[in-house]
């Protein structure tokens, strides 16, 4: 029995943390020159101290081989995007040929929307969650225009009908008398602001009843919960990799397709060289003829140091496994939630789900005053937190998100914040 209350629980649950040694393969940020309590994870990542050892090694390559390194190099930069495939399939639930690296989200979330949203006269509507992230809503508002609909009309905005997350029921009730009409579900795996994670299963299930195609953004979910892309028949998702996946400020996107449309050679998309067959790439020949994988929906060939980047920390996710991840990340937010609550505090409410099933490493405080004063404390006395002004319903003052993360954190940061927070 898991005792929160114990005086000295953080004591004990970092002397028996079967990850902490992976703590040490992180450089964490300073503040006034000391290793700072570092829970924004959920916007940029630490960095994983191999990193540099990794690009180090495609820098000497390239200075040594030239252009040799395409065939030469260490790992050959041709087939280079092929070397993070393990990694995002394992955090991904998925096989290789489903996922890939490549571009940024909002390019990827572009692309694949023009291969699986095809809109009709009749079945035309997307269904997403209201306050939704910004680059999410202007892609679709953007694609439905292209396809000559008005957003007015053709996206339906999933609110909650009760307190901050979107339960299933207000989303079949917002499909109600629409099913005839909606083309894509297009959900987050994980919602930024709320911290609430969606369930990927039944909304892709809900959508395939009606005929439809579901896809998410995972920018908030990969690396952060466990994922099952896969068995969950999901038709497509998109993802960044500098928040939980700890790859570097604008580092490279990922994409994941299922088989059954990988397989799929008459599927719409718009080609590139990379997404050209590998047997025949080189031969410069016309006639677009997609590998039958994701890799179809690559354009151009691999950014080499940003895939480096991202390898660095696939072979720590590898070696540490996103399910023990998961394991800890529970007790982590379980604790810091218990700490946060069990005083009661008039300035903030946790907007984040208290059910394990629905939520992962963040949660996120909604402010009626004091919170921005609060999120300055917590820097000032070196606890680094994301602030942001309160969202489209134009409630309370904002909020600070807070992301413990099992690779970098320890139960006694978490007490630390926890502390500052609730004086």
């Amino acid at each position: 029995m898991i005792d929160f209350a114990k005086e000295d629980y953080h004591l004990s649950a970092d002397i028996n943390d079967g990850l902490q040694h992976f703590r040490k393969k992180f450089k964490l940020p300073l503040v006034n020159a000391s290793p700072a309590i570092y829970l924004t994870g959920n916007s940029l990542g630490a960095m994983p101290i191999s990193t540099a050892a990794y690009l180090q090694q495609e820098l000497n390559d390239w200075g040594n081989l030239g252009v040799e390194g395409h065939v030469h190099a260490q790992k050959p930069w041709l087939y280079y995007h092929h070397n993070c495939k393990k990694g995002l399939a394992h955090l991904c639930g998925a096989i290789d040929t489903e996922v890939v690296a490549m571009n940024s989200l909002t390019v990827n979330l572009h692309l694949l929307m023009l291969s699986f949203y095809q809109p009709t006269s009749q079945k035309f509507k997307i269904i997403m969650e209201k306050g939704a992230f910004p680059s999410d809503q202007y892609c679709i508002e953007t694609q439905v225009l292209f396809h000559g609909y008005d957003p007015a009309t053709a996206i339906i905005e999933v609110a909650p009908s009760v307190g901050h997350s979107i339960s299933m029921e207000d989303i079949v009730n917002a499909c109600e008398g629409q099913e005839e009409c909606i083309a894509l579900f297009l959900f987050s795996g994980v919602q930024y602001y709320t911290g609430q994670l969606f369930d990927i299963k039944n909304i892709t299930a809900l959508a395939h009843k009606m005929g439809a195609v579901a896809g998410f953004d995972l920018a908030h979910a990969i690396g952060n919960v466990p994922l099952q892309l896969h068995d969950a028949a999901v038709d497509f998702a998109v993802w960044c990799s500098y928040k939980y996946l700890n790859s570097g400020p604008g580092a490279v996107g990922g994409a994941f397709v299922h088989e059954r449309h990988c397989n799929n050679l008459q599927l719409k998309r718009l080609g590139g060289w990379w997404g050209n067959d590998e047997k025949t790439r080189f031969l410069m020949r016309k006639g677009f003829v997609p590998v039958a994988s994701v890799d179809a929906w690559q354009h151009s060939n691999a950014p080499v140091l940003s895939i480096a980047a991202l390898c660095s920390s696939l072979d720590i996710f590898l070696e540490a496994t996103i399910e023990q991840l998961r394991a800890k990340s529970i007790l982590l937010t379980g604790y810091f939630r218990y700490l946060l609550s069990k005083n009661n505090n008039e300035n903030f409410e946790i907007i984040t789900p208290s059910s394990q099933a629905e939520c992962g490493s963040q949660l996120s405080l909604l402010y009626q005053k004091n919170g921005k004063a609060t999120h300055d404390a917590l820097l000032k006395q070196g606890v680094l937190s994301d602030w942001r002004e309160h969202n489209h319903s134009g409630e309370g003052e904002g909020v600070i998100r807070l992301a413990p993360t099992a690779l970098y954190n320890t139960f006694a940061e978490v007490r630390q914040a926890a502390t500052i927070i609730i004086k």
